[in-house]
């Protein structure tokens, strides 16, 4: 099986990344510089269209959607536990889960680095402060539901739910109030952090802070 990873350090591919490594995927890295702009580039606009990443091409299938290859992986690794039997409570809950993610969290965390376009730039200030309300209280119905329901999203077991919220707690890391900061977010986030997979995948990408 062919696999290859688009992304760039520390954007959404890192949680893709991390689960490559995790189910011990072998697959080829290829990072974008979004300095130089490639992630405009024609040859990898034919891959995704929308200029973003991750991109995950499995023998020549393309895949984009970080939300989506984290299930596609899930599913195609069922040894590895991260994904619950389709039909079962516990599955609606994982679908719940991925997609406030992708839709509550995702889009409010672009809107704080990237204020300018959802209102132009003489709004960015406002846009920004929006959206830190919009990330707080997403966090807020997290805690409140880890709080009885943890330590994990989906209770005792962990999933590639938990995989995908962790990434984007760290991306809170420099925000007025970090995810963290919530005890329960922050107990998930230490369960996290001892997976060794977390600390592989900070080597090859070359991060170090958030540990």
């Amino acid at each position: 099986m062919s696999v290859v990873l688009y992304g760039a350090p520390s954007t959404a591919s890192l949680v893709v990344h991390w689960l490559l490594i995790e189910l011990d995927v072998p697959h080829a890295l290829q990072m974008l510089d979004f300095d130089r702009r490639e992630q405009t580039s024609a040859d990898y606009l034919a891959l995704n269209p929308a200029g973003r990443v991750p991109t995950l091409v499995v023998d020549g299938e393309v895949i984009t959607e970080a939300a989506a290859i984290v299930l596609q992986l899930a599913d195609r690794h069922p040894d590895a536990g991260l994904a619950p039997p389709v039909g079962s409570p516990a599955r609606a809950q994982y679908y719940r889960w991925m997609f406030f993610c992708a839709n509550t969290l995702q889009p409010a965390y672009r809107d704080w680095f990237y204020p300018g376009e959802p209102a132009g730039e003489a709004y960015a200030d406002a846009a920004q402060r929006q959206a830190r309300v919009k990330i707080e209280q997403a966090w807020q119905q997290v805690a409140d539901h880890l709080r009885t329901g943890g330590p994990y999203l989906l209770g005792a077991q962990r999933s590639a739910a938990d995989f995908l919220l962790t990434m984007l707690m760290r991306w809170s890391r420099s925000m007025p109030r970090p995810a963290d900061s919530w005890p329960e977010l922050a107990t998930l986030a230490g369960l996290m952090k001892t997976l060794p997979s977390f600390h592989e995948t900070y080597r090859r990408e070359g991060i170090s802070d958030w540990t």
